[in-house]
């Protein structure tokens, strides 16, 4: 069995699906109606920059979700890949809404639509310069959930992401964070700060995920045709109030990668294909499971190896 992923926030490069817009129509009509429900250009930040812009997270929200989208789109309209033996669908973050928009649970005009307040409220959640996050690598959960406990917290610090054994990011206010980082040298434990706008996936996030709510309650979402394995409860999922919730909750919460990965491979998922910018996910997956086949779709070269 198959499960498709699509990439979050971080994965995102100019130029990104030039390849897929200089050969189909179809990617240029979705660029397009990208262009036209968020009055601006996106399009010309996806493929021309500049990198500064497109890096602000309200633009890169929309611009992944519309490159994901429209790689998908020439893969199985285009390409005429069989979706007969794919289980599940699941996002990383953001990567969730490209998920619902494939399965047909979520309209692309109403996900952009989402993506980009959804962008827009989490860089305004937390004043700049106040929030902070970093990458914990070669520690488990226990470990570092320990170490969280020893420092005193002004704000928060939390578990922002489990992305796979040994990889693991941490969000709070900055004084926090910068105390959890004096205990990691302690500790002679790897760290590595990310160059990020704002903490996300924690407590601080809670002005966003309240400004979501009324928007995410404000759409019509439709039971998806593969289920979603959703990010907070890493099962799958596939009742649209219960999406509605588990999305407004994940602005706060945990994305928990890891355990989505592992349930997955417990229910037969042997083939991973990541649809969208970059590699990310692919390397997750293959530092949380062994025996299995991983694939990134960028090209279109990529797509004729995965259905020959």
């Amino acid at each position: 069995m198959k499960a498709i992923l699509f990439p979050g926030q971080g994965s995102q490069v100019v130029g990104m699906a030039s390849e897929f817009f200089n050969n189909f129509d179809i990617v240029k009509k979705i660029f397009e109606e990208a262009d036209d429900k968020l009055n601006f250009k996106l399009s010309k930040l996806i493929l021309e920059g500049p990198d500064s812009d497109l890096k602000l997270t309200k633009n890169t929200q929309p611009a992944i979700l519309t490159v994901s989208y429209a790689i998908f789109k020439v893969l199985r309209d285009e390409f005429n890949y069989d979706l007969k033996f794919t289980k599940y669908f699941a996002g990383h973050s953001l990567g969730e809404y490209s998920a619902l928009v494939c399965s047909e649970s979520l309209k692309f005009n109403d996900a952009l639509y989402l993506l980009f307040e959804r962008g827009k409220s989490m860089q305004e959640a937390v004043p700049v310069d106040e929030g902070s996050m970093i990458a914990i690598l070669g520690m488990s959960i226990e470990q570092i959930n320990e170490l969280i406990k020893k420092i005193k917290i002004k704000k928060a610090c939390e578990i922002a992401n489990d992305n796979a054994f040994g990889q693991t990011i941490i969000s709070g206010d900055k004084e926090s964070i910068n105390l959890l980082q004096e205990r990691l040298k302690e500790n002679k434990k790897k760290f590595i700060p990310l160059n990020v706008s704002a903490p996300f996936h924690c407590s601080l996030m809670k002005p966003a995920a309240e400004h979501m709510a009324e928007k995410i309650n404000s759409i019509v979402f439709k039971k998806p045709n593969i289920d979603i394995v959703s990010n907070v409860s890493s099962k799958p999922e596939n009742d649209p109030n219960t999406i509605k919730k588990l999305l407004i909750s994940q602005i706060c919460s945990t994305v928990r990668w890891r355990e989505s990965i592992i349930n997955m491979s417990e229910k037969k998922v042997t083939d991973y294909i990541e649809i969208g910018p970059g590699k990310v996910l692919s390397g997750m997956v293959k530092r949380t499971l062994k025996d299995i086949n991983c694939f990134s779709i960028n090209s279109i070269n990529d797509i004729k190896k995965i259905i020959t």
